[in-house]
């Protein structure tokens, strides 16, 4: 275990005594968002995606010692297992490395080797590795000769001994770990177009690059257009250098009768044996290293996204674009509370607009419409000038926003909506999920598969199960980080938050029905099957309004409430003082005149936790995502006929991938900022300067007309 600690903690540049007490507290059950917020002075303040990161390592690290303790197991059965090889195990650092260790120890299918072993040409071909025997090889080899055993030759003996040889050559883990390292340095993957034409691959018609230095999107790219037969992919390695660095350690004198046999040998364990498996392996590895990227990147826009400020106190019409069966609309009140449907024919081929205009006109006169969402899909843009011409005609302001509608359909048809709304036709479904996403992403974002929120690059290409395991994990931290009303929330929000799973959800939800508002954290302990372990994890990032405790809108968990109290007597307040406006600015004067050194000694506090009592006695009940952008509201369309070279203009973050970022501009297609175009200085990574969702100023810089393409620039726009 000493090993593993030190190990992780050099990885993530962290001390030892940080990895072995977060080790603990993972090991005794608590979940790494009730680590982060409430168990900093054990952690020394570790961050969510640092404790994610520790935790995954963990896993694949114990999993690794597993393994090596069942390959010694394996190897010490055959009696093989010395000391020098145990050492070679426990020094393995990854499971790739420990395989190939073991590899000459596996059960193997009958190959060519374990053929001539079982003919008895083991000796001969040790003979001829070792190079010492001083008689004529042909004499030796004639010794072998059985007919009985399908020797009928020496060449057939010299052979079989040569096929042992290439095996035990293959097997050396030593030279697969300097062979696979040359290749790192020195391979090159090469693209040519493939069978089926696609001219999203045009750039790979005749295109190389070195694996070391090929970005994790180029390899997804490269990986789908040969799965695709779009593209045909071969790796150039090497090989001259490979089979002369083996053939120095193996051959002793080039003059001797043995040097021409290895010297066919070495290049037939080479291109039979090794090549094809190395490569198989420098690729996975390759892959595995873009699908780590691919799923860092996903991670971190999906947070960005879930994150964006909630748009309150506002009346929205959900406006789900189509042409053929028409515009699906759904009208909100600022709680999420459907008021009314309707299905309008604004677009082709009804192009019924002044019928539509009737209808929507109507509602926003009847229910103080302030809002309208428009999904991003199928009609968007047509929809997009139908409202911006409509609301121009009606008396009150109203604005509107193009929301992401990725997954809509996904969540209209799943069993959660059907439950939710029973009685609502499912295509009206996709309209009420896109209102409330402008309305509250998170809230809204939690009920689909983070899968299908469209934030990523190749998501569909990486292993699904990592993908799910890394948003989930994501997912959880920015519900817990952002608070839960307990008494509003749906289940599925609720299944986010530390210590709760989908069915203690439901049960709270049960509770809820059945007794009403839920007036303290405490009441949580009657829910069915949440005991003490789940409250202890719940309870800090669960919201109580208008309960019996002013503490319980804000994060301080229970197990501080004497010290938070004790904290505002100390400075001359109460706890109920929290709920008085005039008093809660002065509070939060006070507190941050609070001497946290001397305060934390008083309390017997540690200093972090004070410090984020504080924090939450100077904001209770403040959603975090308050002090974030607001979405882009607008009130007219902009045409891509409009666009001018040079023109500044201000969009929304849609996506970030590893070659830039996509923003949304008001136009049909999002533009495109490359990794080049977003600052001045080098950029070696888009997300140092941009996240999902950030309101950003933008020059146009390149129109392509004929594809619809706009090429944009943040250098020099203030």
């Amino acid at each position: 275990m000493e090993k593993i600690i030190k190990q992780i903690a050099n990885e993530l540049g962290i001390k030892d005594s940080q990895v072995s007490d977060t080790i603990k507290l993972i090991d005794d059950g608590n979940t790494i968002p009730f680590i982060a917020r409430y168990r900093k002075e054990v952690t020394g303040n570790l961050s969510d995606e640092t404790l994610r990161n520790l935790d995954e390592r963990l896993k694949y690290l114990r999993n690794l010692e597993e393994r090596k303790e069942e390959v010694k197991r394996l190897i010490d059965e055959q009696g093989k297992l010395t000391e020098e090889l145990s050492k070679a195990i426990d020094d393995a650092s990854i499971l790739s490395e420990l395989e190939d260790i073991y590899r000459p120890y596996k059960q193997k299918k009958r190959t060519r080797a374990t053929i001539a072993k079982e003919k008895g040409l083991e000796p001969l071909a040790n003979i001829i590795y070792l190079q010492s025997d001083k008689r004529d090889i042909l004499g030796i080899a004639r010794e072998y000769i059985n007919e009985e055993k399908e020797i009928s030759t020496v060449e057939d003996a010299i052979s079989g001994a040569k096929d042992i040889i290439a095996e035990n050559i293959s097997d050396n883990a030593d030279y697969r770990k300097k062979i696979k390292s040359m290749c790192i340095k020195e391979a090159v993957i090469e693209t040519k177009i493939g069978k089926e034409e696609n001219k999203v691959y045009d750039m790979y018609s005749d295109y190389t690059e070195n694996i070391r230095t090929m970005p994790s999107h180029r390899i997804l790219a490269i990986n789908r257009g040969e799965k695709e037969d779009a593209i045909k992919v071969k790796m150039e390695k090497p090989s001259e250098k490979i089979i002369e660095y083996i053939s120095k350690d193996i051959i002793k004198d080039r003059n001797n009768q043995y040097s021409t046999i290895l010297e066919d040998t070495i290049v037939d364990a080479y291109t039979r044996l090794i090549e094809p498996s190395v490569e198989r392996e420098l690729r996975a590895d390759m892959f595995e290293r873009a699908e780590d990227k691919a799923i860092k990147v996903f991670g971190k826009n999906a947070k960005q996204l879930l994150l964006q400020a909630p748009i309150k106190g506002m009346t929205i019409i959900g406006f789900d674009p189509a042409y053929r069966t028409g515009c699906k609309i759904a009208v909100i009140d600022s709680t999420g509370k459907l008021l009314d449907t309707a299905t309008v024919y604004p677009t082709e081929p009804q192009n019924d607009v002044d019928g539509a205009k009737k209808i929507l006109k109507a509602f926003i006169k009847k229910y103080n419409v302030n809002m309208f969402a428009i999904g991003n899909g199928t009609a968007s843009r047509e929809s997009e000038q139908f409202v911006a011409d409509l609301i121009k005609e009606v008396a009150q302001d109203v604005y509107y926003a193009i929301v992401s509608e990725a997954g809509a359909s996904v969540y209209s048809a799943s069993k959660l909506a059907t439950e939710e709304y029973p009685d609502i036709n499912v295509s009206l479904r996709g309209a009420i999920s896109i209102a409330r996403r402008l309305q509250d992403p998170l809230a809204e974002l939690v009920k689909i598969d983070p899968k299908a929120i469209g934030v990523g690059q190749y998501q569909h290409d990486v292993n699904q199960k990592k993908l799910s395991e890394s948003l989930n994990g994501v997912v959880e931290d920015v519900v817990n980080s952002v608070g839960v009303d307990v008494n509003t929330a749906t289940p599925s929000l609720l299944s986010y938050v530390a210590g709760i799973n989908k069915t203690i959800a439901k049960n709270i939800v049960t509770y809820r029905d059945e007794n009403g508002e839920i007036k303290s954290r405490k009441d949580l302990l009657k829910v069915s099957k949440l005991g003490k372990v789940a409250f202890e994890q719940c309870a800090g990032f669960l919201r109580v309004f208008n309960g019996n405790n002013p503490l319980e809108i804000t994060g301080v968990h229970p197990e501080s409430y004497e010290k938070a109290e004790k904290l505002l007597t100390n400075i001359g307040y109460s706890v109920d003082d929290l709920l008085d406006k005039e008093k809660l600015l002065q509070i939060k004067k006070d507190l941050s005149k609070v001497d946290i050194q001397k305060m934390s000694k008083e309390l017997e506090l540690g200093e972090l936790t004070l410090k984020d009592i504080i924090d939450e006695l100077s904001k209770p009940g403040r959603d975090p995502r308050e002090d974030l952008p607001k979405p882009i509201l607008r009130s007219d369309v902009l045409k891509f006929d409009d666009l001018r070279e040079d023109m500044i203009l201000t969009g929304t973050v849609r996506n970030v991938t590893d070659f830039g970022a996509f923003v949304d501009i008001g136009i049909k297609h999002d533009g495109l900022v490359h990794i080049s175009q977003l600052s001045d200085r080098y950029v070696k990574n888009p997300s140092e300067i941009v996240s999902v969702g950030d309101i950003v100023k933008v020059k146009v810089i390149g129109i392509d007309t004929e594809k619809q393409k706009v090429k944009l620039s943040m250098k020099e726009v203030g």
